[in-house]
């Protein structure tokens, strides 16, 4: 159906009058005439009867007057679903208790009027061909290319180094320290299931071990968060990695332990990726209340995030 020619139906149906529908319109009153026979002819019905009071709906218009209505409402919300500025702004933020799920809320406390579409996608390759391909807006990264070698039309900003931590048990060697050097783990059982071969995280704890001459055990199955505290809370030997901003919750009598990492301070580099030509204004509100991340010279990154 020709919504152009429902529209100049509903003018018409509101105005009384061609003459004042097509001043609505800005078209002419000829233009308003043809619409509306071709809308009737579509139809098969007649919808209006001149009068000399103007322009009067049949009992078929005033029947169709409210489907009228509701198509361009319709049409309406089609666009508005798409429309930059009216859509809600779609990122991706890997998990939603990690560090980039923080900073999304921040914003969202910040700028409360903008709507949100929070997503988690697997891995770096398949948030990069997310955004390239338009599916969200922004993503956080860590990106073990440089941002100059992403695929064309994408762009990259640092804009987060989250310090990391050690979790231990209660029964754990360095479980009353109050801060480890990376140096100190060489010789500790670090398990970490969830390393996948190939993701961006998985590149970043190798190299971090390669580093500091400790090992990364990612043997047995992922069976998700709660499974890895409870091994962790009741060995003495296993002990694990989580950022400073991962959300954790365990039982009390699990007692663990976060303990700091210093001298220096592994971060884990997040990036913001996004399409240059995303015409989103959300999206430059985030860019913007993100800024970059402050580098500290006391802290470590790979090669690949320097």
């Amino acid at each position: 159906m020709d919504l152009d020619a429902v529209r100049t139906f509903v003018a018409v149906a509101d105005a009384g009058r061609f003459r004042e529908a097509a001043l609505a319109l800005s078209v002419t009153q000829q233009a308003v005439s043809k619409r509306v026979a071709a809308l009737e002819k579509d139809l098969g019905a007649r919808l209006f009867t001149r009068t000399t009071r103007g322009a009067q709906l049949t009992v078929d218009g005033q029947v169709f007057l409210p489907h009228a209505r509701e198509l361009l409402r319709a049409e309406e919300q089609a666009a508005s679903s798409v429309r930059p500025g009216r859509r809600a702004l779609r990122v991706d933020v890997i998990g939603r208790r990690l560090a980039p799920a923080d900073l999304v809320r921040d914003f969202h406390r910040a700028h409360p009027e903008t709507a949100l579409d929070v997503v988690t996608l697997f891995d770096a390759e398949a948030a990069i061909a997310a955004v390239r391909a338009g599916t969200v807006d922004a993503s956080f990264r860590a990106l073990t290319l440089p941002a100059r070698q992403l695929p064309e039309g994408l762009e990259a900003a640092r804009v987060h180094d989250e310090p990391l931590q050690l979790l231990t048990g209660p029964g754990h060697a360095l479980a009353a320290a109050r801060a480890v050097t990376p140096a100190q783990l060489a010789g500790h059982r670090i398990w970490m299931p969830g390393n996948v071969a190939g993701t961006e995280w998985a590149a970043f704890y190798d190299d971090l071990a390669a580093a500091f001459g400790f090992t990364i055990e990612v043997t047995g199955p992922d069976f998700g968060t709660e499974p890895l505290l409870d091994t962790i809370a009741d060995s003495a030997h296993l002990a694990t990695f989580v950022g400073v901003q991962t959300r954790m919750v365990w039982p009390a009598d699990h007692d663990l332990r976060r303990i700091p990492l210093r001298d220096p301070t592994p971060v884990y580099p997040h990036s913001l990726v996004w399409r240059a030509d995303n015409p989103h204004p959300a999206l430059a509100a985030l860019r913007a209340h993100l800024g970059t991340a402050r580098r500290d010279a006391h802290s470590w990154t790979p090669k690949w995030a320097r």
